[in-house]
């Protein structure tokens, strides 16, 4: 295996959630705002209470949804939840192709291609069976499967065991500053997503020829 010359990096990871994808769009955003009928603070800060059991694989997604929506005192029946949990998943499925190019020429360089994302069941199996790109992994650790979400430490312990490799040994992009921070504390060499640009800038710094 190869490793960027003079670091000892062994393996690159990306997030998935407006890493690899684009972030939902605003139609899609609106969509789930007119659905759930509420505003945008209201929704986002029920997302922050409720979503980290819908990663873990706690629930499906009209579970959370139920379990959402019943936080504000909204009850919806199972029709407006499939609906909502159908929107939810559209949002995520847009690849940004320059993510996507980088990945390639990570894995065609030599060095392993991974994936650490929080993400439930129900997007998972869509991914697994509609993204050819999930197909090229070297390793891959997906919250509900293992049961725990990103900045828990066991997450990134389980990401470096599939790797077969130390934490330094890991590069590891991802958009969120604490699960950023929690990598670097376990020194994986961690950088807050800025752009495909900006990782494979931030991978030439390393001494990784990517082409």
């Amino acid at each position: 295996m190869g490793s960027f010359r003079g670091t000892g990096a062994k393996a690159v990871v990306f997030d998935y959630g407006k890493v690899i994808c684009f972030p939902p769009s605003a139609e899609n955003r609106g969509a789930l705002l007119s659905l759930t009928g509420l505003s945008a603070e209201a929704l986002e800060a029920l997302e922050r209470r409720y979503r980290g059991e819908y990663d873990r694989g706690l629930c499906d997604g009209k579970g959370y949804y139920r379990a959402l929506l019943g936080g504000a005192g909204i009850f919806p029946d199972d029709s407006v939840l499939e609906t909502l949990a159908e929107t939810d998943a559209e949002g995520w499925k847009r690849l940004d192709p320059a993510t996507v190019a980088l990945m390639r020429d990570v894995k065609k360089a030599g060095f392993a291609l991974g994936v650490l994302s929080n993400m439930p069941y129900d997007f998972l199996n869509w991914a697994r069976a509609a993204l050819p790109l999930f197909g090229e992994l070297d390793a891959a650790v997906f919250s509900c499967e293992a049961g725990v979400i990103k900045p828990e430490r066991r997450i990134y312990e389980i990401l470096r065991d599939r790797l077969g490799c130390e934490f330094g040994e890991i590069v590891f992009f991802d958009d969120i500053p604490a699960n950023v921070d929690k990598a670097a504390e376990l020194g994986i060499r961690a950088f807050l997503w800025n752009g495909a640009a900006g990782a494979r800038e931030a991978l030439e710094k390393l001494g990784g020829a990517l082409g």
